[in-house]
């Protein structure tokens, strides 16, 4: 298994040399992911939770990294990460059950 700990380190790391060296990159990363957070309607473990089920269906290390310790600092219960994760995969089961409709689309035409 990955060192959870050790990857969101090297990340950091790694993240900080691409700051370096495209510092606008980063700068307008960071706008990006703050603007969803602004209106103050979700609070921050609930967003957390969003994130984790997202980077899971987008099979991102590094934001699972990332956000799973989020979650954890924001109070996330095992359960409640394992609930959103449900949803994560459900969420992937039915886009597949769409796109499977589109190949019957497709079969059709």
């Amino acid at each position: 298994m990955l060192n959870w700990n050790e990857y969101r380190k090297e990340l950091s790391t790694r993240i900080g040399d691409l700051a370096k060296l495209s510092p606008d990159t980063l700068a307008g990363y960071k706008a990006l992911s703050g603007a969803g957070a602004k209106t103050g309607h979700l609070d921050a473990k609930t967003r957390e939770l969003i994130a984790l089920a997202v980077a899971v269906t987008t099979r991102c290390d590094g934001c699972i990294a990332v956000h799973t310790a989020e979650a954890a600092r924001h109070g996330a219960t095992k359960e409640e990460v394992a609930e959103a994760l449900g949803v994560a995969v459900a969420l992937n089961a039915g886009a597949a059950l769409v796109y499977s409709a589109r190949v019957m689309d497709a079969m059709g035409n």
